[in-house]
């Protein structure tokens, strides 16, 4: 299947018409990161949020949502996010966001936290590190 250009895959992405295969984790980066660069840090969270919490749904699987790790990880995007920047040079600088990203939430969160109820329904401030600062 080729590659969609950005505005395609957000278009898909807000309608839910992706398939299942095509929103792996390098996709869930790759959307925190198109929107992380086109709107302000509270809209993309929110944007990424209930787009992934739609497809979730729309797959059959959402108890695999967390709101929590959505939202750390959108901030963690937007932090590393420069106007200047193609998405595949994005990946290269940032590759623990692709290779370990429970490491990179280890950071900030017990899995106790990370892994409550409370977590996947709303977000929780890390409980050791804070999140990077987004200006």
């Amino acid at each position: 299947m080729p590659m969609l250009s950005d505005d395609e895959f957000l278009h898909a992405f807000h309608t839910c018409t992706l398939e299942a295969a095509q929103f792996d984790h390098h996709a869930h980066v790759r959307i925190a990161w198109i929107l992380a660069r086109r709107c302000p840090l509270p809209d993309a969270i929110e944007q990424v949020c209930v787009g992934i919490q739609c497809l979730a749904t729309h797959f059959g699987a959402p108890e695999k949502f967390n709101r929590t790790m959505t939202e750390a990880l959108v901030r963690w995007i937007a932090h590393g996010a420069r106007a200047d920047c193609d998405f595949e040079a994005f990946a290269a600088t940032h590759p623990q966001l692709f290779t370990d990203v429970r490491g990179l939430l280890a950071r900030h969160y017990s899995p106790e936290r990370l892994t409550s109820l409370e977590a996947k329904r709303m977000f929780v401030v890390p409980d050791r590190e804070p999140l990077p600062h987004v200006d």
